[in-house]
């Protein structure tokens, strides 16, 4: 039987930068919005903010609490988690990583992982875990944040020390964003985020780019 303290240093290991799903290829548009100037270094904590509230932050928690719920159809919320999607390249991201996530965990536990989007691949994962929901949402939320704040600091003049802080200054709200998704529904999988949408799709006419969407 997992401890709770075994559980954490397993969640960890999962949401490690190490783990090898590919997130560092992808920014979620935020490569097309720095560079058309729309996002700088004074407004990067906005934009994450409304990332977490009404764009991928939030609908990426909703599945992953779905999934990791008794009973979960992981298929469905397979097909529910492509639907949210609004460019090819954010439904390119979530798959891809969603696919290396289930062959990874295939591997480490010699059982069969479908391939699936990654909040759904991670819930799917984390479902038997003795830990709150709560603080496996938050985790996930934490580890999308940093990879988004990652992306900036080598994309803007943004310094790692910089980046670490707006990620400290994220986590009361990753924290009551986590608590909320845990009682949410699929009517609760909603988003409003046009500026990122609309940049993610203009990244995909880029001409030269660092990451993948």
């Amino acid at each position: 039987m997992t401890t709770p303290e075994a559980a954490r240093l397993q969640l960890s290991q999962l949401l490690s930068p190490a783990f090898p799903v590919g997130g560092f290829a992808w920014s979620q548009g935020l490569e097309y919005a720095m560079d058309a100037a729309w996002l700088t270094r004074a407004t990067l904590p906005q934009w994450l903010a409304d990332w977490l509230d009404h764009g991928a932050g939030w609908s990426d928690a909703v599945l992953l609490s779905l999934a990791m719920q008794p009973g979960a159809d992981h298929a469905d919320l397979d097909d529910l988690a492509r639907a949210a999607c609004m460019s090819s390249q954010r439904l390119a991201e979530t798959t891809e990583q969603g696919a290396a996530f289930a062959a990874n965990m295939a591997a480490l536990t010699g059982s069969p992982q479908p391939p699936v989007a990654l909040p759904v691949a991670m819930g799917r994962a984390c479902a038997a875990l003795p830990l709150p929901p709560a603080e496996i949402i938050a985790a996930f939320l934490q580890a999308q944040a940093a990879a988004l704040i990652s992306a900036a600091v080598r994309f803007l003049p943004l310094g790692p020390v910089e980046g670490q802080r707006m990620l400290a200054a994220l986590q009361p709200a990753i924290l009551e964003r986590a608590a909320r998704a845990v009682t949410a529904t699929p009517d609760d999988l909603t988003s409003a985020t046009w500026g990122a949408d609309i940049a993610a799709m203009a990244h995909e006419t880029m001409t030269t780019r660092i990451f993948r969407s």
